[in-house]
């Protein structure tokens, strides 16, 4: 949210939200569209077709130098030398204690240079980190948020819509391109947050409507930030904020895999003192088994006692199942292990599932 008084920022898309009708909400310091014709049919035109989402509120960074690789080393808690030219890999920010300050994607362009995009919400907490490492190296940090638009498309039909609608050559899963679209320079990556294939596509800002017009003329649908939600959580994505944070550490979370084994990073202490000793909690996706949609901060109960928490909760437009991810007790977390959640003062029976929870 905004601080009071303070106007929300506006992405290079935000006249063409406001001409189809969006429904815009506060988020993160900006205006963003929450839905257009609805969160279930945009839903459903990403699962079975292809849809489009306004993803320019994320933040952008550049880090490039001979020391490049040694920053993000330090700093992030995957091996990014390991990350192929043009290739992509998940990875995450923690502070001293292990907790996850951000996830981030970092996509490698060239040996000594890389691309990262933050959360919007962590976006300046991750640029004075990187900022500060940088300054002990041979390295440069440049924040190119304001440089570029983001449009993810995706969807079964993504990779075939944008190949054939804009003409260019679209990169591997988990890959990145670098090419022109709209006659101006442009990165393709291959990732996404909803769990189908598709793209995410970097533009120049002046640029970002007509392309947009294009696709929605070519039948991609328009999605805003609550079918983002629903099919990240159908996918089981994190959420920083919910499922990740400074209270949350990656091994808690289930990203053990996202941390590189031997240290070097920040944080890596307590990772691997929890790595070797099993952390209390663990989180879990699980599923209603009859009604009841959970949601965040909702209590998991055994008996009159809380046993823990979820932290994303939702209607699956997929299944019509309530769904979430939930942090318990570790001997809860085994698939099968049935859970009462609390949902506004109703207990609900669910069950421990396995990810994702939409195949």
């Amino acid at each position: 949210m905004t601080d009071q008084g303070e106007e929300p920022r506006k992405t290079p898309l935000h006249a063409a939200h406001l001409e189809a009708g969006a429904r815009m909400v506060p988020f993160a310091e900006w205006e963003m569209p929450v839905q257009y014709d609805g969160i279930r049919e945009e839903h459903v035109a990403v699962r079975t077709h292809v849809g489009m989402f306004d993803v320019s509120h994320m933040g952008r960074i550049e880090v490039e130098g001979p020391a490049a690789v040694d920053l993000l080393m330090a700093t992030l808690t995957n091996d990014a030398s390991a990350i192929p030219i043009d290739g992509a890999q998940y990875t995450l920010m923690l502070d001293a204690e292990g907790g996850v300050v951000d996830d981030l994607i970092a996509y490698r362009l060239g040996a000594d240079r890389f691309l990262l995009v933050t959360n919007a919400a962590n976006h300046a907490g991750d640029l004075e980190i990187l900022g500060a490492a940088a300054r002990q190296r041979d390295a440069f940090v440049r924040d190119i948020s304001a440089d570029l638009a983001m449009i993810a498309v995706q969807g079964p039909n993504a990779r075939e819509v944008v190949g054939s609608v804009l003409g260019v050559g679209l990169p591997d899963r988990n890959g990145i391109r670098v090419d022109r679209i709209g006659g101006r320079p442009a990165f393709i990556c291959g990732t996404g947050y909803t769990g189908e294939d598709g793209v995410e596509l970097m533009v120049q800002p002046e640029v970002a409507i007509p392309i947009w017009d294009e696709l929605i003329d070519a039948g991609v649908v328009p999605c805003g930030l609550g079918a983002r939600d629903t099919l990240r959580l159908e996918a089981c994505f994190h959420l920083h904020g919910n499922d990740l944070g400074p209270e949350i550490d990656p091994i808690t979370a289930g990203l053990a895999w996202a941390c590189r084994p031997g240290g070097g990073y920040t944080g890596a202490d307590r990772v691997e003192a929890l790595r070797r000793e099993g952390p209390g909690r663990k989180l879990v996706p699980f599923v209603i088994e009859g009604e009841g949609i959970p949601r965040s901060g909702n209590e998991v109960l055994d008996g009159e006692s809380a046993v823990g928490v979820v932290t994303s909760g939702t209607l699956s437009p997929s299944t019509g199942k309530g769904i979430g991810l939930a942090l318990v007790e570790a001997n809860l977390a085994e698939k099968g292990t049935p859970l009462t959640i609390d949902v506004r003062g109703k207990r609900r029976a669910a069950r421990v599932s396995s990810k994702p929870l939409f195949p």
